[in-house]
C-alpha cells in the first residue's frame, strides 16, 4: 500500500480537536482511512522525516500559524519542501501548506488588508474551465508567485487560491479537507474574537450549500494513485 506522509503545521486543540479530530484525521478522512498507509510528522514541534523518500506522497496542511513568523520549525520545513519540489514525489499543500510552498519556493505571503475569507468561496478552475465551491477560512495570501509557477485556480477576494509547481507538485488556498460542521464551530467559536461578527454570520448562513467537496476529494485520491 502507498504510504502518504502528513507534515501537520498546526493544531485544532481544545475541544473542537476532540470533537473533530486534528488535520491530518481530516485528511485521512477525506482520502479514506483505508485509501493509504498514513504517517503524521508533527513538524510544528520539530519533528520531521529523515528523508523525502521515507513517503510515496506528500501533504502539508493548515495552520494557525503564518509561513512568515519566526518558529524554528519553518526553515526545515521550507527546505523539505524544495527539496520535494526538485522531486517526482506528489505533494500537496493546503491554506498554509499552500502558502509556505510558495514561500520556500521563492513567493511571499502576506496578511491580507482583504481580511478574513471564511465560509464557502466560488473559485474558478483555470485547468477545467469550471467554478467550484470550497470551504475557505484565512486572512493570510499568497501575493507574488514563484518563478515558473501557473495559477490553478482564482477569485477576486483571493488571486492565487491555487498553484502548480509540477505534475507532482500543487497546492489549494481553500479547505476541501474541511467539513461544514467544523466550520461552523470553528466560525462560532471565533465570532467578535478574530473575526468580525458580521463576516462571520454571512459565513454561518452560507454553510448548508451545494459544494465541491466530494469531487475535489476524489481527485485528490486519484492524484496521489497515480504515483
Amino acid at each position: 500500500m502507498k504510504r502518504i506522509g502528513i507534515l501537520q503545521t498546526g493544531k485544532v486543540g481544545g475541544p473542537l480537536g476532540e470533537q473533530f479530530g486534528e488535520y491530518p484525521d481530516m485528511f485521512i478522512n477525506m482520502l479514506g482511512a483505508d485509501s493509504f498507509d498514513y504517517v503524521t510528522y508533527a513538524v510544528v514541534d520539530g519533528e520531521f522525516p529523515e528523508s523525502i523518500e521515507d513517503c510515496d506522497g506528500w501533504i502539508i496542511t493548515g495552520s494557525k500559524h503564518g509561513a512568515y513568523e519566526d518558529h524554528d520549525w519553518i526553515p526545515p520545513l521550507e527546505a523539505f519542501i524544495r527539496a520535494l519540489a526538485k522531486s517526482n514525489r506528489p505533494t500537496v499543500g493546503i491554506c498554509f501548506g499552500h502558502q509556505i510552498m510558495a514561500q520556500a519556493l521563492g513567493g511571499e505571503v502576506v496578511k491580507s488588508d482583504k481580511g478574513w475569507g471564511v465560509g464557502f468561496h466560488e473559485y474558478e478552475n483555470l485547468e477545467t474551465g469550471k467554478r467550484a465551491k470550497l470551504l475557505a477560512f484565512h486572512q493570510d495570501q499568497v501575493i507574488k508567485l514563484p518563478n515558473g509557477a501557473t495559477v490553478t485556480h482564482r477569485s477576486d477576494f483571493c488571486p492565487f487560491a491555487g498553484i502548480r509547481y509540477s505534475e507532482s507538485c500543487q497546492s489549494l488556498q481553500p479547505h476541501p479537507e474541511h467539513g461544514p460542521g467544523f466550520t461552523e464551530a470553528l466560525l462560532k467559536e471565533r465570532r467578535g474574537k478574530a473575526i468580525e461578527e458580521s463576516v462571520a454570520d454571512i459565513a454561518l448562513e452560507g454553510l448548508q450549500q451545494d459544494n465541491s467537496h466530494a469531487e475535489y476529494a476524489s481527485s485528490l485520491k486519484a492524484f496521489f494513485e497515480k504515483m
